[in-house]
């Protein structure tokens, strides 16, 4: 691996005008555009429901079917004051199933939206659930800035935080999406393959698939892989320290079955990664099986953590079928079924990656990790693709258009 480079965040910078946010998703999922970069340096652009004239036969497409919760919670004091919580990761059970299964009570770390109002230990608000009338508490355990532990209660053991949450909470748009949440965002801001709760975010390149697409990819043989990595709220935020290297990444939770690290190891063909999400899940993948080799053994699941630099001063010799053949002999040894590992690396410019062959992602905020993360893989030429999606009336961000990479 190569050494850390000097970066300076203004090569990674560009104007993007409000008017090229999307602001609301495309009437059809498969209608949206995207923009095709090859290994000969072209530029060409499509419909995304002709996806799979661009995907070679046998390629292994890795998902992220993490599903976003209903995080942004609003506690009304009066009719013109409230105090809105925003559900981060859970506490207590700290396990993300576990948390969205508890019946009665749990607890989340929390950003707190207006806290000067939150002056009582515990807010509470009636919600209404299957015809019946539940209590729902928020009690604030401690505050530091705005963040906080928030224990929820509710008075009905029957219902759990999962059941709670789709009734009381709002769809987490992301900032730059200049509206309130409508019921329609509960559909569309949602791969269509999502199955596990925990996201504060959606992986957004997943939100262009429909089944039709899907169906299109099996029939040139398409593995498809699911990976499971939580997208928290730092995710679009843009890097504000004068380097790189001094961004704290947040650290996110993620997941893969035995059976899905061994689809990916046997891969034949190129490895796509669907979303920078998926990209840094088994790119972490990698260096788990890397740091196992080198006899760091990890105790349990519990240990299994990439810190944010850490990809970067560790040895990088074996390919990466042997680092996951390391990780898929971890796993057997030690009777496990699925890891459960969390990842803070951050994928910059100097990167080399281990896995991944191709990227279909949206476009990035400027100064962004995830501008950065696509930096690192395409080079310099991201700026041309940058630069002729803006002459061609691409949409950007969450709600816009993709590029496909490879």
């Amino acid at each position: 691996m190569k050494p850390l480079i000097d970066i300076d965040l203004n090569d990674y910078d560009y104007h993007l005008p409000d008017k090229r946010i999307a602001q609301y998703p495309i009437q059809e999922r498969d209608h949206s555009r995207i923009l095709i970069k090859g290994h000969d340096g072209c530029i060409n652009q499509d419909t995304f429901k002709n996806l799979s004239k661009y995907v070679q036969k046998d390629s292994c497409m890795v998902f992220n079917n993490s599903r976003v919760i209903p995080a942004r919670l609003i506690f009304n004091l009066s009719t013109e004051s409230f105090v809105e919580i925003f559900c981060l990761k859970p506490v207590d059970p700290s396990d993300y199933q576990l948390s969205m299964q508890t019946s009665g009570i749990c607890t989340w770390q929390c950003m707190i939206g207006n806290k000067r109002r939150f002056k009582k230990n515990a807010l509470e608000k009636k919600i209404s659930i299957k015809g019946m009338e539940v209590v729902f508490r928020a009690e604030k355990l401690n505050l530091s800035g705005y963040v906080a532990e928030i224990r929820f209660t509710w008075d009905n053991a029957s219902l759990n935080f999962a059941e709670i949450l789709e009734q009381a909470g709002r769809i987490p748009l992301p900032p730059y999406i200049k509206r309130p949440d409508k019921a329609m965002d509960r559909l569309r801001y949602q791969t269509i393959y999502s199955r596990v709760d925990g996201s504060v975010a959606a992986p957004t390149a997943g939100l262009h698939f429909t089944e039709n697409i899907l169906s299109k990819l099996r029939e040139k043989n398409v593995h498809m892989v699911n990976v499971t990595l939580h997208v928290g709220a730092g995710t679009f935020l843009p890097v504000k320290t004068s380097s790189v290297y001094q961004h704290n990444m947040h650290a996110e939770y993620f997941s893969v079955s035995y059976e899905d690290v061994e689809k990916i190891c046997n891969a034949a063909g190129p490895v796509i990664a669907v979303g920078t999400t998926a990209a840094r899940t088994i790119e972490s993948l990698y260096w788990l099986g890397v740091k196992q080799s080198l006899n760091k053994a990890y105790a349990n699941n519990e240990s299994l953590v990439l810190q944010q630099w850490e990809a970067y001063h560790l040895p990088d010799t074996a390919s990466f079928h042997q680092s996951f053949r390391d990780l898929l002999t971890w796993m057997q040894n030690n009777g496990l079924r699925e890891i459960h590992a969390h990842t803070k690396l951050m994928i910059v410019p100097g990167y080399v990656f281990r896995v991944a062959n191709a990227l279909l992602t949206n476009f990035h905020q400027p100064r962004s990790t995830l501008l950065l993360l696509l930096a690192a893989f395409t080079g310099d030429s991201w700026k041309d693709v940058y630069a002729y999606a803006m002459n061609h009336n691409f949409r950007f961000l969450s709600y816009g258009d993709c590029s496909l990479f490879y």
